[in-house]
């Protein structure tokens, strides 16, 4: 019996976290604040028990996990509502480095180390301090950095090159599979891919493609479950 029981509180408890962040919106997955993480941590706890400890009642721990999406939602209201709250409720960022020098207070303020900074600083694919204007560490703890204006990448518009509209890519085909959807919301009909696809690849037909995209320039992409590489590189 008690199998039984664990097998469905399992399944209440997985599908009750698959359905907080619907309510709580991408932000908690994407850009996870000071809130996001208290809330995230206290609702795991709670779904692990949840899921195996049959000596707790399942509806106390259900009413919890309401209870706190439901606070979790409410401070998020009122940080949308209220930026003076904001900073309280989801934290606010802090500058490490200004005018390319080291803030040293506001590091130990926040006992963020100056390994952590170098090693953020990498991950930007920036290895030399020199080269660094500003370095913003934001509610997320992730690194906003802005380089000296003699390090920044030169842009077509700084070089007076010529500039195309572009659009979203488009996927046609998915996993061997026609997205119908979104051939219909491009304009786009099987016939003329399969119209395409013949230009671009003598003998093949769309049972042969195994993904097809089109491109921001409109271009059209195909790859083939058979792409004909006799040896690759890695291959598991």
């Amino acid at each position: 019996m008690n199998y039984i029981e664990i097998l469905m509180r399992t399944v209440l408890s997985v599908g009750l976290l698959l359905l907080i962040p619907r309510i709580l919106g991408k932000q908690t997955l994407s850009n996870m604040t000071s809130n996001d993480f208290v809330t995230s941590i206290t609702l795991g706890s709670l779904a692990a028990n949840l899921a195996f400890n049959v000596s707790l009642k399942s509806t106390y721990l259900v009413l919890s996990i309401i209870v706190i999406t439901a606070m979790s939602f409410l401070l998020s209201f009122i940080a949308l509502k209220s930026r003076r709250l904001r900073s309280w409720i989801a934290g606010s960022p802090t500058v490490l480095i200004e005018g390319g020098k080291i803030m040293e207070a506001n590091m130990r303020k926040i006992h963020y180390t100056l390994d952590s900074l170098v090693q953020a600083l990498r991950e930007k694919e920036i290895f030399n301090l020199e080269e660094v204007e500003y370095v913003v560490l934001e509610d997320n703890g992730q690194v906003s950095v802005l380089k000296k204006e003699a390090y920044q990448f030169v842009t077509k518009q700084d070089l007076g090159l010529a500039l195309h509209a572009q659009a979203f890519p488009v996927e046609l085909i998915m996993d061997g599979v026609l997205v119908e959807a979104n051939l219909k919301r491009s304009g786009l009909t099987r016939e003329w891919l399969e119209t395409e696809l013949g230009k671009k690849q003598q003998g093949k037909t769309l049972a042969d493609v195994f993904y097809a995209v089109q491109g921001t320039q409109q271009q059209l992409v195909f790859d083939f479950y058979e792409d004909g590489v006799g040896q690759p590189l890695d291959q598991e």
